[in-house]
């Protein structure tokens, strides 16, 4: 067994200190046992970021980042939905004045619940990554601090507090299932992992028609694919340039499995009517693969990170 580089023990340690920051401004989720048949002894539990106060993980990363800055400074991020949701909560918590640029394709009960909230909204761009590009570029001119959905030191750190949290709950896991977007979620948690259980698996769920982190890994380098429309909307996007990301995920993550709409589609199914959860399709790709393989996984403790709820209603009653 390796041991864990500076890199992810500096991560790990960041983590822990976020945690005492935020744990006041955010929900302990549970962790919940499935109900699916699988193999004999086998355990599947599920880490429900979805109950989440803002139906996501993505409020551990915002409020770690906020909670950092200056209350006079503006800020600006992009998102294509629950990041920006994330923000706009931790900016009320914390008085941040607050812009979130939005791709035009963003769902539209994530835009609703962003602009409740007061935000100023940009709508720029057909996908994720062109919206981050908009947004760093106005940071520039308007003199705004500019937030990374993942690519940022304490929003990774912030996304890591969820691995403490089921560090606690779950003391053995042995195959840790998480969906692949920006590679901060998998990269704070990974790096948790690596730190504290380090026989833990972390196995990267990569959504085909959205796969910029899984070819960047390949490739050892930032690269550009191709965006198409997928149910998991909350991985959609690229990867920026010289993303601190690319060498966490790179060292943390296991195994990449790629994952296909129907699949996504079948992992929504199963949570839906076995284990009475909605949830979006970012959190259902993080189990999809081990409904693929059942068998590869068997008589081990394994746990699937449902990411998040904010799903459009219209498309998911469609698939459901």
């Amino acid at each position: 067994m390796s041991t864990p580089s500076d890199l992810i023990l500096q991560s790990a340690a960041r983590s822990v200190a976020v945690r005492r920051r935020i744990t006041p401004l955010i929900s302990l989720t549970p962790m919940l046992t499935s109900r699916l048949s699988l193999p004999a002894e086998t355990k599947l539990h599920y880490k429900c970021e979805n109950f989440q106060h803002t139906g996501s993980f993505k409020l551990r990363g915002a409020t770690a980042k906020l909670t950092a800055l200056p209350l006079d400074q503006a800020v600006i991020t992009a998102s294509t939905g629950n990041h920006g949701i994330a923000s706009s909560h931790a900016a009320q918590q914390t008085g941040h004045q607050l812009t979130v640029a939005l791709p035009e394709t963003v769902v539209a009960q994530k835009r609703t619940t962003i602009e409740a909230y007061g935000t100023q909204i940009i709508l720029h761009g057909t996908d994720g990554a062109i919206a981050e590009a908009h947004a760093r570029q106005l940071a520039k001119e308007q003199g705004q601090i500019y937030v990374s959905p993942y690519n940022d030191l304490e929003v990774i750190a912030g996304q890591g507090t969820c691995g403490l949290e089921m560090l606690d709950q779950l003391p053995q896991i042995d195959n840790l299932f998480i969906a692949m977007g920006g590679g901060g979620l998998i990269s704070g948690i990974g790096a948790v992992m690596k730190a504290f259980s380090p026989t833990t698996r972390v196995i990267g769920a990569s959504a085909v028609n959205t796969a910029a982190l899984a070819a960047s890994i390949t490739a050892g380098e930032i690269v550009e694919t191709e965006h198409l429309d997928t149910l998991a909307d909350g991985v959609a996007g690229g990867v920026d340039p010289g993303s601190v990301t690319l060498p966490l995920a790179s060292e943390v993550i296991d195994e990449v499995v790629h994952i296909g709409e129907d699949q996504i589609i079948a992992a929504l199914r199963a949570l839906a009517w076995t284990e009475n959860m909605i949830v979006e399709g970012a959190a259902a790709l993080a189990l999809a693969p081990l409904l693929a393989a059942p068998e590869r996984y068997a008589g081990q403790v394994n746990v699937v990170l449902l990411c998040g709820a904010n799903y459009d209603s219209a498309r998911i009653k469609s698939v459901l």
